[in-house]
């Protein structure tokens, strides 16, 4: 099939070079002509495991091409692919100003029928507004179907290539046997595609995020009443995750939730209920919760140290969870802030995500090029992401570098009583 993607995003550029790796001829069109001559420079403006390898040999292959010119991109297209940003707006709703830009666009350079697929996070309801827009300026038949992606960053290829499942909204029996062919070598070891109207389909990514972001916020409440009572919460999470009706993923305690996605989407379908007339409190207060936990560790610093004027803290991870450089929403901005904010000096570091952080935090922090360099001379360190390079480290080596060997562990990676007998003062989430 011939493919065209709007938007060379996270989303799209994953989704283009994935649909290309199958055998399509994709071309990714992006407005931003900076991006699309990196990209036809052979670099790669985000990082992805796996992304830059799998890219370059479909660019090599020919299967792979990327553009400014929307127009030209669309033209004889099979299935078209909305993939650009939907931020919040001050109200926490879905700007859904460059989708339905996006699909006017499409619409002026439709040459004959085609798919055109809703892959941005929308709220229920945009399938409709898509088809609205394209209506407005072609005669051209065409199908709307909406299709929310559903990859996590840091595993986006292995999560687009083997799904746990495929979600198409679709209406017409001649899009559906479309998309049924599109992502049929993606589904062959019998994970399901499944079907439904547009809006389930839409409302299926928003509740799907929302429920994960309620099961950290909730383990979060639970660490918190550890504390007080003087339990465990790794124990007690995995109490809990043995009953299969709860299972284990995301029961992990931290220091909230961050990112592309969890954020935006909580907000998002707040605002959609309340335009329905619900009043989703749960969400709220899961909203609470995540804003609390982010400010846990410099609270435990102030607890331990009183003042922290003058301290010297290193902080181990930036981006908002390991494998990715994105620090959108990321814990690591609000407890830098709040230890900088305090008097204290800070030394980071972080395997991918320095460059990024470089614009959030200026010169206000000192960069490191590893984790030992950035806990040297330090009063204590905080874990911030859960990267591997730091579950195994040299502890004698840490006491030796850190003027005192304090240890805020907002992931929870070392045993407790190991890290006392280590000679280490060592506060966790929730650990007793």
């Amino acid at each position: 099939m011939k493919i065209s993607v709007i938007g060379s995003g996270y989303v799209g550029l994953v989704a283009g070079t994935c649909f290309a790796d199958s055998g399509n001829d994709v071309v990714c069109i992006d407005r931003d002509a900076a991006k699309i001559e990196l990209l036809n420079s052979g670099g790669v403006p985000i990082y992805e495991p796996g992304l830059e390898e799998l890219l370059k040999r479909n660019v090599k292959d020919g299967r792979l091409t990327f553009s400014t010119d929307l127009r030209s991109g669309v033209a004889g297209a099979d299935v078209v692919f909305i993939a650009v940003g939907t931020p919040p707006d001050e109200n926490g709703e879905a700007d859904l100003q460059h989708v339905l830009a996006a699909a006017r666009e499409i619409g002026k350079a439709l040459t004959g029928y085609a798919v055109v697929v809703d892959k941005s996070t929308v709220p229920v309801g945009t399938a409709d507004k898509v088809r609205e827009e394209i209506r407005k300026v072609t005669d051209v038949e065409f199908d709307v179907v909406s299709n929310p992606e559903f990859l996590k960053e840091g595993a986006a290829i292995d999560d687009f290539m083997k799904p746990d499942r495929v979600v198409i909204g679709v209406e017409s029996e001649r899009a559906r046997k479309i998309m049924g062919e599109l992502y049929a070598p993606f589904v062959r070891t019998e994970n399901p595609i499944l079907f439904m109207d547009p809006r389930s389909a839409e409302l299926t990514k928003y509740a799907s995020n929302a429920m994960l972001a309620v099961r950290i916020s909730f383990m979060n409440e639970i660490a918190q009443l550890c504390e007080r009572v003087g339990a465990d919460v790794d124990l007690v999470r995995k109490g809990m995750g043995a009953d299969r009706r709860i299972g284990y993923p995301f029961l992990f305690p931290g220091v909230g939730y961050g990112g592309s996605c969890f954020p935006k989407d909580v907000k998002a379908l707040i605002a959609s209920a309340q335009q329905h007339g619900l009043e989703y409190d749960m969400l709220r207060t899961v909203e609470r919760i995540n804003a609390r936990q982010k400010k846990v560790l410099v609270e435990k610093a102030v607890k331990h140290f009183g003042d922290l004027n003058g301290k010297v803290f290193g902080v181990w991870g930036l981006a908002f969870k390991p494998k990715t450089d994105d620090m959108r929403e990321a814990p690591s901005i609000e407890i830098i802030e709040g230890l900088v904010g305090k008097g204290a000096r800070v030394q980071v570091t972080d395997p991918v995500a320095t460059e990024v952080a470089r614009k959030i935090f200026g010169d206000r922090v000192l960069f490191c090029p590893g984790p030992y360099e950035a806990i040297e001379g330090a009063d204590a360190l905080c874990i911030v992401t859960e990267w591997n390079e730091f579950r195994h480290p040299d502890f004698e080596r840490m006491k030796a570098l850190m003027k005192t060997p304090v240890v805020f562990d907002g992931r929870n990676l070392f045993d407790p009583a190991k890290m006392r007998e280590r000679g280490f003062v060592y506060h966790g989430i929730g650990r007793r």
